[in-house]
């Protein structure tokens, strides 16, 4: 059976987040032609608050995984409150994760697979997956254990 995005998503049976505000100067959503692009993403947990920490320190390989499909959900949720539909997005271009940890950490890959699984399983493997990097940082906002911007191209 050919199941849409949304189709996809209901059956996973997750929830997502409350869209996240700006904290800044900027817009978390644009429209440029047929692309979506979606400025960085946090930890946005279904309560509105935040998982924080640095990795290696205060969270696991796997506990920061899961914070990056937590930023997944949180960028779902920003997709869901300004189109309406998943299945309005033909397909994931560029995804670039960012990692809070410890300079000897050296499995940012393996943390950022938490969001491009997700998109995998609502898009499919073929329009989920697109380009992307994942790299370590020294610190991020609050002490967000991940954060994740990403483009996508619209169905026209």
């Amino acid at each position: 059976m050919n199941l849409t995005p949304d189709q996809r998503f209901e059956k996973l049976g997750l929830t997502l987040p409350p869209a996240p505000k700006p904290l800044g100067v900027y817009k978390p959503f644009l429209i440029d032609g047929h692309h979506v692009f979606l400025s960085g993403h946090g930890t946005v947990k279904d309560d509105g608050g935040l998982i924080i920490g640095k990795v290696g320190i205060d969270l696991t390989v796997d506990e920061a995984k899961l914070a990056a499909r937590q930023v997944g959900l949180a960028m779902l949720a920003t997709l869901k409150a300004n189109l309406g539909s998943f299945n309005k997005i033909k397909r994931v271009i560029k995804v670039l994760g960012m990692v809070n940890a410890v300079p000897e950490f050296g499995r940012h890959p393996f943390v950022i697979n938490g969001c491009s699984e997700l998109f995998a399983e609502v898009w499919g493997t073929d329009n989920g997956v697109g380009v992307r990097s994942a790299v370590g940082m020294g610190s991020l906002p609050d002490n967000i254990p991940v954060e994740i911007e990403a483009m996508f191209e619209l169905n026209v």
